[in-house]
């Protein structure tokens, strides 16, 4: 009797384990048929435009604000004097220790 217990007592389980997927699956099949079904209703319904109407354009919802931008470009403009300042500053240095240290530059020298 024991050699038909071990068998038996796993066919009824994996047939539990079966049926609670496959009725899982069915409700859930079932769900979602009827969600597509309404958000399609939803979508193709003209009076329900309103309720599923797309976001406010971006163009629209940029705010123009003309001292801001003022402000920002003289605010970039001063930070690019400042950049190229630093970069003449780096570019006179490099020049002055060269000249110390090797002396005139062949191009520099006057004929």
């Amino acid at each position: 009797m024991s050699f038909f217990l071990g068998p038996v007592s796993g066919a009824l389980v994996a047939g539990g384990v079966y049926y609670g997927f496959s009725t899982m699956m069915q409700n859930r099949t079932a769900k979602h048929r009827t969600d597509l079904h309404n958000l399609s209703v939803l979508l193709t319904d003209t009076s329900a435009s309103a309720i599923a109407s797309a976001p406010v354009p971006a163009v629209l919802r940029i705010q123009h604000r003309p001292f801001v931008s003022m402000m920002k470009s003289q605010w970039n403009a001063q930070v690019e004097i400042l950049f190229r300042s630093i970069g003449d500053l780096n570019q006179s240095a490099i020049t002055w220790s060269k000249r110390s240290l090797y002396g005139e530059h062949p191009e520099q020298k006057k004929d």
